[in-house]
């Protein structure tokens, strides 16, 4: 068993209307950087199913094998200018058929969870310096009502069932074709929000050990 902190990374497959998903090969990509730069810790990936039924199972069984210190996941927001970070997940399905043409089976992602789940890295100090760098960031307040919201909350779920281990969700644009936003920038933004994110983690585990 690898002995070093684990990084779960993960993005989205297609979706209706989203044929080809920027946020599975974006995590993919990261993931072979940050193993250069971040060689004390294991990089996992996953690509999500953008369906309702599957996706909650995978981040639960995620979190149970490789229980890891940071979890960050990626999707796309075909409004998005800036790369998004998202700061809250709300216990809420919009009825809208996912990759299978599957509706949600309730109003709710969870009957007995709280209404709102917030994200656990330092979002604003992330924009901050996302935008220092020259990425154009922004915080918000809404995931939305589909997968990226029911992964973040579900994510978030068995992490806080696990202890004090940090979630976030970070929404980037649709189209990374072209700058200030394209593929490389984004990567290269992604990896600045994974050391920031690393650096309040380790911090905290750190303190928890003393």
């Amino acid at each position: 068993m690898d002995p070093r902190p684990t990084i779960l990374l993960t993005g989205f497959g297609p979706f209706p209307g989203v044929p080809m998903n920027a946020s599975g090969e974006l995590a993919h990509k990261l993931a072979r950087t940050a193993r250069r730069v971040l060689p004390d810790f294991c990089f996992t990936v996953a690509v999500l199913p953008t369906e309702w039924n599957r996706a909650p199972r995978l981040i639960a069984n995620l979190h149970e094998r490789h229980r890891p210190l940071l979890a960050l996941h990626f999707g796309v927001a075909g409004a998005a200018k800036t790369i998004r970070l998202e700061t809250e997940a709300a216990n809420f399905c919009r009825a809208a058929p996912d990759a299978a043409g599957t509706l949600p089976a309730a109003a709710q992602l969870a009957e007995d969870g709280p209404a709102v789940r917030r994200s656990s890295i330092a979002a604003p100090t992330i924009a901050a310096a996302l935008n220092a760098k020259g990425y154009p960031s922004s915080i918000s307040n809404d995931a939305g009502g589909y997968l990226c919201n029911a992964v973040l909350y579900h994510s978030l779920a068995a992490a806080e069932a696990r202890g004090d281990h940090r979630v976030g969700f970070v929404h980037i644009p649709q189209d990374l074709s072209e700058p200030p936003l394209d593929m490389t920038a984004v990567s290269a933004a992604a990896l600045e929000i994974i050391k920031i994110a690393l650096d309040t983690a380790t911090e905290k585990t750190l303190l928890t050990l003393v």
